[in-house]
């Protein structure tokens, strides 16, 4: 049995739950779940869901997934790498910061565990990573999304989001320079720049589009494998505008090849 904790009971920590549940109770448990806020222990067979890092801990897991934003990466990736225990960290964005990085880095190679990045919102991770084996000259991330999706965000206090009548660009830099503006937005972004060139080598524009209802992500890359383009238009998550629904599915998947004795696109 896979030990799998989890932080975070939102979108994604609720889907893998009942994933677990449905398909996978003879091949993965989930002993305990790491949320912000208190709740009351269960006294049945489900996981105990706490507040409490040290009653989360004292389980001892394979493997823990965080769904649970960059503070629980700050706070606790550290640790659990260190325990001997690999890490899926669905908030890469938390990466733009170099020392939480190197520290996780340094935590994984000590103790003999993996921090895995996994494809969550965007895809072509894969070719991106192979091509950058060989070299990379250019990477490009175009991630659009309807002007409402940027609300609570640094946008707000630039443009006029409820006004706006035309796609435009909110953003254009590095996702490390993202990363100062939009916190909650730079996962995928992040997570192409690791793969890739790195978070000051990457450029990331960030459009509000008025023109679309969904999520659109484009990946362009150029380097000695030659060019491709890599584009998604996701439907977007019922529970937060900000994300899509492919992002819970992604995870899930990930934590599916954690039992299966075939993997693809690893």
């Amino acid at each position: 049995m896979l030990k799998l904790g989890l932080m975070g009971a939102g979108a994604i920590g609720a889907d893998v739950m009942k994933m677990v549940r449905e398909e996978f109770a003879d091949r993965i448990t989930i002993p305990a779940v790491l949320v912000r806020r208190p709740r009351e222990r269960q006294v049945d067979d489900s996981p105990i869901v706490t507040n409490d890092a040290g009653v989360f801990f004292e389980h001892g897991f394979d493997v823990v997934l965080e769904g649970a934003g960059h503070a629980a990466v700050i706070d606790h990736a550290e640790r659990v790498l260190a325990s001997k225990t690999d890490m899926i960290v669905t908030s890469v964005g938390a990466f733009t910061d170099d020392t939480v990085y190197r520290r996780c880095v340094s935590a994984a190679e000590q103790a003999g565990s993996r921090l895995i990045i996994p494809s969550a919102g965007i895809g072509a991770l894969d070719t991106l990573s192979a091509a950058a084996v060989g070299g990379l000259t250019s990477v490009h991330m175009i991630v659009r999304k309807d002007p409402s999706a940027w609300f609570g965000t640094h946008a707000e206090q630039v443009f006029d989001l409820a006004g706006m009548t035309e796609p435009t660009v909110i953003f254009e830099g590095s996702p490390r320079e993202g990363a100062a503006l939009y916190p909650q937005n730079v996962n995928i972004s992040a997570a192409v720049s690791l793969a890739g060139m790195g978070l000051d080598d990457t450029r990331l524009t960030i459009i509000a589009d008025t023109e679309i209802d969904t999520h659109v992500c484009e990946v362009h890359g150029e380097g000695a494998f030659g060019k491709f383009s890599f584009v998604e238009d996701m439907v977007i998550s019922e529970t937060n505008r900000k994300t899509s629904k492919l992002v819970a599915m992604a995870v899930m998947k990930t934590v599916r090849q954690m039992v299966s004795p075939v993997l693809i696109g690893a």
